[in-house]
């Protein structure tokens, strides 16, 4: 007897195959004729098996018949052609083995229309429901279309680390990691303080302030500028209070890094990779991401084909301004050059004025960290970011300074210490060479991909201000 998923036992080669299936029951329905249809279901696929359980089974009215939503099964017995619609097989069970029950009166999910805020309370049972089946499934692809990606285009895997002495973003908004006594920490002694240290930090664990990472990008760098190219994928965090639908304290990021890219070859590399990571998702979770097109947003589906049909316009962030102003159009947030565009005004280029991606590029230096490239014109500096329709910005990247006494002054200029960077200045001192790269954060490509409305159902356990529950 062959043990097989449901997604492979749903398909028509299986018919005629003795066969054992595992997983939970979604439904029961007991029939006159002295039998009962189970729909059974394992998180392989989207849709369910039926399983037809004859009344002569000797655990019939014992357990069959007690089965409700929740419970775990295995199911032994023969694939046979479906003579009902939308299902090409169905098993006729030989034995019904129950593993666990679950009491119908406190399963919290076992009714239809919960929301998902509901959903978010029961996150550990959340996985069993069909759309967070689904997002399970969609996000595994688009993590490996990531690898798949990269390792193609002969990118190195890189590791950096989670906790950080440094801050890449100069925002200030990282957690910080201690084993300090909080109630009673160590206060600098008598003599010349570190800069900032309210506490001795220096009988903390790592003897210095030390967070959780905000971007693994300046010691991609590090490999990139040694190894050619390179790409870090893991978690980062942001203690940003901000309790919004675009908003987490933890996600994941990919973050690329290439020697000898100029501006044009990352904004290249980018466009590819997003479609790659599209293609990839309608080719291979088909099933989902129709669901995601009845249940979630109609135009899911052709939103992605439009992408991989268009060609990304390539547009000067000084012209969008130009554009948005022109529009007359009144934006909640007025459009002034030297701002941080809003995603009012990214949707508007994407979905109105241009209909297809948008790639911004050559930002004004005072809104953009001290790393990215400094333009001959002393006003703007090779800073890109990736703009689709829906969403907005999905990817933002740059050329990096690679000019020593540039970067020191970029540096000096948001009130950073250089010191603090000594090992990222040395890849200018040793070698120095143009270099680019860009990050993604999954959980905005997944919003965009199916269609969800809130960041916080397209990861598994989010990571918000007063949440972390599970």
């Amino acid at each position: 007897m062959k043990k097989l998923s449901v997604a492979q036992a749903r398909l028509p080669e299986s018919v005629d195959q003795e066969i054992l299936l595992q997983g939970w029951i979604r439904t029961r329905r007991d029939s006159k004729g002295g039998f009962s249809f189970l729909e059974l279901n394992d998180g392989s696929s989207l849709g369910n098996i039926q399983i037809v359980a004859p009344g002569t089974l000797p655990n019939y009215e014992s357990d069959i018949k007690r089965l409700t939503a929740g419970c775990s099964v295995s199911v032994e017995g023969l694939v046979k052609a479906s003579p009902g619609k939308g299902q090409a097989t169905e098993v006729e069970a030989r034995s019904v083995t129950v593993h666990g029950w679950a009491d119908p009166d406190a399963f919290p999910i076992q009714k239809k229309g919960a929301s998902f805020e509901f959903l978010r309370t029961v996150a550990h049972l959340r996985p069993r429901t069909n759309t967070f089946g689904a997002m399970a499934r969609v996000r595994n692809c688009v993590c490996r279309s990531i690898h798949d990606f990269f390792q193609e285009e002969g990118f190195l895997y890189v590791h950096t680390p989670i906790i950080t002495a440094s801050d890449c973003e100069g925002a200030g908004a990282m957690f910080k990691v201690t084993t300090l006594n909080l109630r009673n920490p160590p206060l600098p002694e008598e003599g010349p303080d570190k800069p900032g240290w309210d506490v001795d930090f220096s009988k903390d664990f790592f003897q210095r302030p030390a967070y959780l990472t905000v971007s693994g990008q300046l010691e991609g760098e590090t490999y990139a500028c040694g190894l050619g190219k390179c790409y870090t994928f893991g978690p980062t965090f942001r203690a940003e209070n901000s309790n919004t639908a675009r908003h987490l304290a933890e996600f994941w990021m990919v973050e690329p890094e290439a020697a000898f890219f100029e501006l044009i070859d990352n904004m290249d590399l980018a466009e590819r990779f997003l479609k790659r990571i599209f293609r990839d998702v309608l080719a291979r979770c088909p099933e989902d991401m129709e669901f995601f097109r009845e249940r979630i947003d109609k135009t899911v589906i052709d939103t992605l084909e439009h992408v991989l049909e268009s060609n990304f316009i390539r547009l000067p962030y000084t012209d969008a301004v130009e554009i948005l102003k022109a529009s007359g159009r009144q934006f909640e947030f007025p459009v002034e050059w030297g701002h941080d565009l809003q995603a009012e005004h990214e949707r508007y280029l994407t979905e109105e004025h241009f209909k297809s991606p948008v790639i911004l590029f050559d930002y004004p230096r005072a809104i953009k960290p001290f790393y990215m490239r400094l333009n001959d014109d002393g006003c703007t500096v090779r800073a890109m970011d990736v703009l689709v329709p829906k969403v907005g910005e999905i990817i933002g990247g740059s050329q990096r300074e690679e000019r020593l006494d540039v970067l020191e002054m970029r540096m000096k200029e948001q009130n950073l210490s250089p010191e603090s960077y000594w090992w990222y200045l040395d890849l200018r001192r040793f070698g120095t060479v143009p270099h680019s790269g860009f990050g993604l954060g999954v959980e905005r490509v997944l919003l965009f991909i199916t269609g969800m409305a809130n960041i916080r159902d397209v990861i598994p356990y989010p990571r918000t201000p007063g949440s972390a529950e599970f």
